[in-house]
């Protein structure tokens, strides 16, 4: 869709408040189209109160309603960390389940309001164009997308932050003036994602970002502290013995992971259009939890079962990334899991320090795998040591047979 043909529509535009978001929606307005704004509470930590999205959309002429979803990203961020869903270089697809959420969930309310089409400003080169337009494409077949940063006339008028700054200030709304940023930041309460500008040169450190949920490790506290989560079937459900929902323990478990240095990331992944982007990713609350979880999976999973995990939570990672959140593969995928992690329940003590994790105790996990007496290496009651010698002669023949057959790599 062009600019044009929305005069016929009415719009529901995705919008965070920012730049973009006041450009586009005045110059909707401008043009006499009806247009509704609509943005997300997903416990955006960046944000110190979502109601502030409303006050600086205001002066753009159109309304803003805030969708309360704090509970669905919650949930979702609890969905990842129990398949252990990174992306590459172990990015916790902060941006990517966030897009699933929001979409779903701002749906309904422009369903609500009579829209008949919605309006994103992702950029034409990124994966969000893509996530916003497949999620709406999937809950709303009949519902149009429009992307302003892929039409050509708008592309043409405001090539530049200077440009959109200009027309806003001749319409006397408040627009950003100051030096040129080095990175932009895209937040929700899985994590921080920043990138562009000055981070698109893989000549510049990461350390120009200045994390806002935690701290650079070296920039933590010189003690260990120690953490302590209670799981039951690979969901957290209690800190420290403190029953919890899923809101309230990300929330503590970023504010606690932060303050260590927890979760830092630079990665350089593969976009969904087939080019490379590099970012780094802060999700101090998810590595944390994700971390302890895997403990939990290490004592109750076998060899094949772990290796059937892998392959899913690979599968998951990927279809969250491409906009594939609620595809069949993916509910499969997320379906198998839940047997795999049925008996993924106990407790995990770790201790922290400048973005390290220790693993200090796993207690509680009745459906563990782990028998010290087999493991142990002294004298005990468990596996007999000399039973092995029947499966070491087993194993022998095969051995012995590639070895004649002159199929060995010398």
């Amino acid at each position: 869709m062009n600019i044009e043909e929305l005069k016929k529509e009415k719009v529901g535009i995705c919008v965070s408040g920012g730049l973009d978001s006041k450009t586009v929606t005045k110059k909707f307005v401008d043009l006499g189209i009806d247009v509704v704004c609509f943005t997300a509470d997903l416990a955006q930590p960046d944000e110190k109160d979502i109601r502030d999205v409303a006050k600086k959309m205001k002066p753009c002429g159109a309304s803003v309603v805030i969708v309360d979803l704090k509970d669905e990203m919650a949930q979702a961020c609890f969905d990842m960390i129990r398949c252990q869903a990174m992306y590459d270089g172990g990015y916790w697809n902060s941006t990517g389940i966030a897009r699933a959420v929001t979409v779903k969930g701002l749906l309904p309310e422009m369903r609500k309001k009579g829209c008949t089409v919605l309006a994103h400003g992702a950029t034409g080169r990124g994966n969000d164009q893509m996530r916003f337009e497949r999620y709406t494409n999937v809950f709303e077949p009949k519902m149009n997308v429009y992307a302003p940063w892929r039409d050509k006339a708008l592309l043409k008028e405001f090539s530049g932050r200077k440009q959109m700054v200009e027309f806003l200030q001749s319409a006397g709304i408040e627009a950003e003036v100051g030096p040129k940023k080095r990175y932009s930041t895209d937040a929700n309460l899985a994590g921080i994602s920043y990138e562009a500008e000055d981070l698109e040169s893989i000549e510049t450190p990461s350390t120009i970002v200045k994390p806002q949920i935690g701290v650079w490790p070296h920039e933590a506290p010189n003690k260990i502290e120690e953490f302590e989560v209670t799981f039951v079937k690979g969901y957290a459900v209690s800190l420290k013995g403190r029953k919890l929902n899923a809101l309230k323990i990300m929330q503590e478990a970023n504010k606690i992971a932060g303050r260590n240095g927890i979760g830092i990331k630079n990665a350089l992944e593969n976009r969904i259009i087939g080019t490379k982007s590099r970012g780094v990713y802060e999700a101090p609350g998810m590595e944390l939890l994700a971390y302890c979880l895997r403990q939990v999976y290490y004592a109750t999973m076998d060899r094949r079962s772990t290796e059937l995990f892998q392959h899913l939570s690979g599968i998951v990672a990927r279809q969250v990334y491409d906009g594939r959140y609620f595809d069949p593969v993916t509910t499969a995928a997320m379906s198998a899991i839940d047997v795999l992690a049925k008996h993924a329940s106990g407790t995990v003590k770790v201790g922290m320090y400048k973005g390290n994790m220790y693993f200090h105790s796993l207690t509680g996990c009745k459906a563990s795998l782990y028998n010290e007496a087999d493991s142990s290496m002294e004298e005990s009651k468990g596996l007999n040591p000399i039973s092995s010698q029947g499966f070491a002669e087993v194993q022998s023949v095969e051995a012995k047979s590639l070895a004649k057959a002159g199929q060995i790599r010398k």
